[in-house]
């Protein structure tokens, strides 16, 4: 018995069904480029066991507690840590019980997809997780992670893991990523410069995190070109330890093009917390100009991840932190937002900049014609709430008529959640396979040329696009 069924995601009608198997088997074994994600580089540099199941499955992974809280259950009953170090569910087993006895939850959702591939292709379980059998799945699954060939590096090469990229704030020492470096394992794990903490005015903590870049760089944050300067020492250190790529979670998608006074006036006011709200904004703007010309210059692969609107609610934010699954979408503008930063390094020859949205509205009328446009854009992935199914189905289908298949950037998984790696790129790669034999069967797409843009689309646009 499976927990999968081996023709999931493809068509109902059985040639469609046909070509889309055989696709899918064209590309099922290519290797998984992961160009971005959040896993912990801690795992690989220790390359330490699991601790257990519920770290494993349940406290990193917000697409599975978000599911749990909107249903009552207690954030602290999962054991997801709190800020002030405050009391939570300890007992791991105690935490798999309850994620158990509510799998109903995740029935259609791509969490039940994902969660069934790691138990089923991972751990060799052959019949749905409930709270009945949830103590044989917590001891058989606490037994393998005992075992050499489930820690974390050789999982990686189980996987066919070719690179993954982990995303590190701007002020981190990269020491884990280091420490891999140094272990001599061939595993390639790469960072990725998130600077929001440096960046954006709302960021907590934001003056303290300035004084301590101008440390890290010896330049002088108080001034604008000292800032400048230290942002592009950061990145050449990131650069050193393997990133190809930054990454902006800015609000909205808002970019400025001020002249250098106006500018200068502008980080001043919000280096010393005279802004308001609209300069805040306007910063963040700027900064994502000013980011671009940066990737001109050192050739690094730019994401704008906007319209998250971060930590909806404020008392989860204070106990729990941030990235607690309270970051709800929202509307969002691009073709005016982006126009100064266009303006500016659109055309530039070698830039690239991802595009990615949570506002699936704007991907026809908007985002799908400025990468149809400009040769510095590329449309990222479905991402976060969309990386499913119909979320990719929608998009292929939004998109590919305007944008084309190579204006692009292939899959990538955005996970804290690492045996979900496979399992997200398994459906990615089905669901792409199924569009692609609709387009085969409707005569819009050669044969031959189906099984090229399959290749393509797992494997060589996300390794182009990331300059893998």
């Amino acid at each position: 018995m499976s927990l999968l069924e081996p023709d999931r995601l493809f068509p109902v009608e059985p040639s469609l069904r046909a070509m889309a198997r055989a696709l899918y088997d064209s590309v099922s074994g290519l290797p998984i480029i992961s160009p971005h994600g959040h896993c912990d580089p801690r795992w690989f540099a220790e390359n330490q066991r699991f601790p257990n199941p519920a770290e494993l499955f349940v406290i990193p992974d917000h697409y599975v507690f978000r599911m749990l809280v909107s249903q009552g259950v207690n954030m602290a009953d999962l054991g997801v840590p709190r800020v002030d170090g405050g009391p939570v569910e300890t007992d791991p087993r105690a935490i798999w019980r309850l994620f158990a006895a509510h799998q109903h939850l995740f029935r259609a959702t791509p969490s039940a997809m994902w969660l069934a591939h790691a138990f089923s292709e991972v751990f060799g379980m052959t019949e749905p997780l409930s709270a009945e059998n949830a103590d044989m799945y917590y001891d058989r699954i606490d037994e393998m992670l005992g075992q050499d060939e489930f820690r974390p590096r050789t999982l990686f090469d189980r996987f066919g893991v070719e690179v993954l990229a982990t995303t590190e704030g701007a002020l981190d020492d990269l020491g884990w990523h280091r420490q891999i470096a140094d272990s001599g394992w061939q595993g390639r794990v790469i960072t990725t410069y998130r600077p929001d903490a440096v960046i954006d005015p709302d960021f907590e903590g934001f003056g303290a995190n300035l004084d301590q870049l101008g440390a890290l760089t010896d330049e002088d944050t108080s001034t604008w070109q000292g800032y400048l300067a230290a942002h592009r020492k950061r990145r050449a250190f990131f650069r050193e330890h393997g990133a190809t790529a930054t990454d902006h979670g800015h609000p909205s998608a808002l970019t400025a093009d001020l002249p250098p006074g106006e500018a200068e006036a502008l980080y001043h006011k919000v280096r010393t917390g005279q802004g308001d709200a609209a300069d805040a904004e306007l910063f963040r703007a700027q900064m994502l100009t000013e980011m671009a010309r940066m990737s001109v210059e050192d050739g690094m692969v730019m994401q704008i991840h906007p319209g998250a609107r971060r930590n909806h609610n404020a008392g989860v934010f204070e106990q729990f932190g941030r990235d607690k699954g309270f970051d709800i979408p929202g509307r969002t503008d691009y073709v005016a937002a982006l126009k100064p930063m266009l303006d500016a390094v659109g055309l530039e020859p070698g830039l690239t900049i991802i595009l990615f949205t949570l506002d699936e509205t704007s991907y026809g009328r908007e985002l799908a014609p400025l990468a149809g446009a400009y040769p510095a854009l590329r449309l990222g992935p479905p991402w976060w709430f969309f990386d499913s199914y119909e979320g990719i189905r929608r998009f292929r289908e939004t998109v590919t008529e305007t944008a084309g298949f190579y204006n692009t950037a292939g899959f990538n998984d955005d996970t804290r959640a690492f045996c979900s790696i496979p399992a997200r790129h398994d459906v990615a790669r089905r669901s792409d396979c199924a569009y692609l034999a609709t387009l085969v069967g409707t005569g819009r797409l050669g044969e031959s040329e189906a099984f090229e843009v399959a290749h393509d689309l797992t494997y060589r646009l996300a390794k182009d696009a990331y300059r893998l």
